[in-house]
């Protein structure tokens, strides 16, 4: 029974932490102004969104603790450093190999990660990456990078 409560606590020092973040994350969203972009929701309404569900999630995680939470085993965390160094790749890869080539890597290397085939998370990738361009720029007008491979 002690341990139970030990972890509830552990949970409820968590959810305070992470609403705390959540306060300080929505107070300097608010500060956001837009400069010569005219975007009528302006900068700061995604920032809020994601501040408000960041509080919902810790209000939750303080009023209602797991009480019996299970950690992932030794084998996780190296591919959770894998996750986390790839995504960092992708960010700088991002325009040299531009939105479709780096995304299509990117896929697959997560897809190969959670035990997919390579060549499946390859085709998914790729028909990811192409649709998502596509809606990006032709739908939405938003510009995203061809790489320096492909323009040169």
């Amino acid at each position: 029974m002690a341990m139970r409560s030990k972890r509830a606590a552990t949970d409820r020092v968590l959810g305070v932490l992470l609403l705390g973040l959540a306060l300080a994350y929505g107070w300097a969203a608010k500060g956001l102004e837009a400069g010569f972009i005219s975007d009528p929701l302006g900068p700061k309404t995604f920032p809020l969104i994601i501040a408000i569900c960041l509080g919902l999630s810790s209000l939750y995680l303080i009023a209602r603790p797991d009480p019996g939470p299970s950690w992932p085993g030794a084998g996780f965390w190296p591919r959770l450093a894998l996750v986390l160094a790839s995504l960092t790749a992708y960010a700088y890869l991002l325009v040299p190999l531009g939105f479709v080539i780096s995304t299509t890597l990117e896929m697959a290397l997560l897809s190969f990660l959670f035990g997919t085939r390579t060549w499946k998370g390859l085709a998914a990738g790729l028909i990811f990456s192409m649709v998502v361009y596509w809606l990006f720029t032709r739908g939405l007008g938003v510009p995203l990078p061809l790489g320096k491979i492909l323009t040169g």
